[in-house]
């Protein structure tokens, strides 16, 4: 990947491995837009998107897109939460095809406007084709996972574990569903993290130096 050349970097993280936060750090590094799913869905609600509601704000005279990232800066807090679906809350299982559809829309054309990190929402599927772009996994160990998601969240272990491994399968049943392949095939990356026994901070600057 050439950093001189607008790019963009996707991020695959299992939950608990700190990921979405190395993200952050890394956009902050590289100094560039960050992108998740709480970005994506409040671009949607805010303009009621759909793939044919995109096209139609494309054509306007002025450029919708400035306008969405005035509302970027204005709620920039709004991806800062530390994302964890509620007992019984499957949003990426009820994902339906117009849905995935509106959302790879919605990220072509953030990564068009500028070089961007995104976290999660099958990024290194909707990005496979894109001529600079750096494909990450981030993975740690379910004890590892467990500790982080039960001291962020004040839950038990045992919650953690049961959070842990309905989000695993949720994400999984997403992924394959849109992508036809599994988010553990590493195939689809160029560099996996273990999260084990590192920071957030060192594993964005494992990044950067893979980068150079």
């Amino acid at each position: 990947m050439n950093t001189n050349e607008q790019f963009v970097i996707t991020i695959n993280r299992e939950l608990g491995s700190g990921g979405r936060t190395v993200g952050r750090i890394l956009a902050e590094r590289l100094g560039v837009p960050f992108y998740d799913k709480a970005v994506i869905k409040a671009l949607q609600e805010k303009y009621n998107l759909t793939t044919t509601e995109i096209e139609r704000l494309k054509g306007r005279k002025h450029g919708w897109w400035a306008e969405v990232e005035r509302i970027l800066k204005i709620d920039a807090g709004m991806s800062m939460e530390y994302y964890m679906p509620a007992k019984g809350d499957l949003p990426d299982l009820l994902t339906t095809d117009e849905m995935f559809a509106t959302e790879t829309n919605i990220l072509n054309d953030l990564a068009a406007a500028k070089s961007c990190v995104v976290a999660g929402r099958s990024g290194f599927h909707v990005f496979r084709k894109h001529p600079n772009h750096l494909s990450i996994l981030i993975q740690a160990t379910m004890e590892s996972r467990v500790e982080r998601v039960a001291r962020k969240q004040g839950m038990t272990p045992d919650e953690a574990r049961k959070t842990i491994e309905r989000v695993d399968k949720m994400r999984e049943n997403y992924v394959k569903k849109y992508t036809g392949t599994s988010r553990y095939d590493t195939r689809n990356y160029q560099l996996v993290i273990t999260a084990d026994g590192k920071t957030e901070e060192q594993m964005a600057e494992l990044i950067m130096q893979y980068i150079g």
